[in-house]
Parts: C-alpha cells; sequence; structure tokens
C-alpha cells in the first residue's frame, strides 16, 4: 500500500512498513482455568509440530501408595520429542535413604527408554536433591540464582543411551 494508507488488520505489509496489529485486549488473570490453558497452547503446539514434528508428548506418572492405599509420594513426568522430564520426584519422609527415590527414577527411566528417550531432564532447589540426582548420574546445564530468594534452582540432564544427549557432553563415571 502506498500513499500513507495502513494495512488492514490481518493482511501481509509492504516490505519495510509496520504490520497494524489487529484488535485485540489484554486480560490478566490468576486463575488456573484448563479451558483457557488449552486456548493459549493450541496454537503453540501447532507450530512447536510444523517446525519440530509431532512431539508424541505422554505423561508418566508413578504413584507412591500406604499400605492403605492412599497417595504418599511419586514421581510425575512426561516424555516427549525423545526426552523424559521429570516435573516431581517425592519420597515421604519414613521412606528416604532406602533407595525408593532410586527405584522411582530408575522406573521412570527404563519406561522412558522403552518409549525412545534418549535423554532425561528436571530441575531442583538447592536445598532438594542436587547430590542424589548427581549421584544417579545427572549433570547441572543451568542455574537459576536466587529462585526462591536466597536459594539457586538447577536444571539437570542424563543420557538414557549411555552416550552424551549432546554434542561435547559425556556421562559422569558411575559412582557406587
Amino acid at each position: 500500500m502506498s500513499g500513507g494508507q495502513t494495512t488492514a488488520p490481518g493482511a501481509t505489509p509492504e516490505p519495510g512498513s509496520t504490520p497494524t496489529p489487529p484488535a485485540v485486549t489484554l486480560e490478566l488473570g490468576d486463575v488456573a482455568d484448563e479451558a483457557l490453558r488449552q486456548a493459549i497452547v493450541t496454537p503453540l503446539v501447532a507450530f512447536n509440530t510444523a517446525m519440530a514434528g509431532p512431539g508424541q508428548g505422554r505423561p508418566l506418572v508413578i504413584a507412591v501408595r500406604d499400605a492403605q492405599g492412599a497417595v504418599i509420594g511419586g514421581l510425575w513426568g512426561s516424555t516427549g520429542y525423545r526426552w523424559l522430564f521429570t516435573q516431581l520426584l517425592v519420597v515421604p519422609e519414613a521412606c528416604r535413604g532406602t533407595g525408593l527415590g532410586r527405584r522411582l527414577m530408575g522406573l521412570a527411566e527404563d519406561e522412558a527408554r522403552a518409549r525412545g528417550c534418549h535423554g532425561a531432564w528436571l530441575d531442583t532447589f538447592e536445598f532438594q536433591a542436587r547430590g542424589f540426582y548427581e549421584r544417579l548420574g545427572y549433570t547441572c546445564f543451568g542455574e537459576l540464582a536466587d529462585y526462591p530468594p536466597g536459594y539457586r534452582r538447577w536444571f539437570m540432564k542424563k543420557s538414557l543411551t549411555g552416550a552424551g544427549v549432546g554434542p561435547g557432553d559425556t556421562e559422569p563415571p558411575a559412582t557406587a
């Protein structure tokens, strides 16, 4: 378009011109509405799929139940794009030091391998379990300082194939 005219909303602007955005309103909220989340994530998933192929995302959940059947801990994660993501790992306090955490992680990693995953990643806070994950072969690839205030949040990864999970990555030697 020329002569000072603006581009109609949604139309492709001429090179060098600034596009006119469609009319929108912004709504700030603090309610975790699943329908709203789906409306937001659907176009993102479509874009990601167009760029990287289908992620084949699947939940991976392991419940720890007590003798009465009540859930007292477990692992909550997912697999997608050939990676296992462990979002939550809760070992009941009475079970800590018994090998239950190692069993939960091992079961999740075995299932991830069966699903074709080559790597695993997670995050943990400074006051949580970095040493535990390092003993399982995880290495730190990122850090967020002062989250929460006064602490650090670490991002960790592990190869599930015995080889590195990226250029230059190698697994640390196994420790007993």
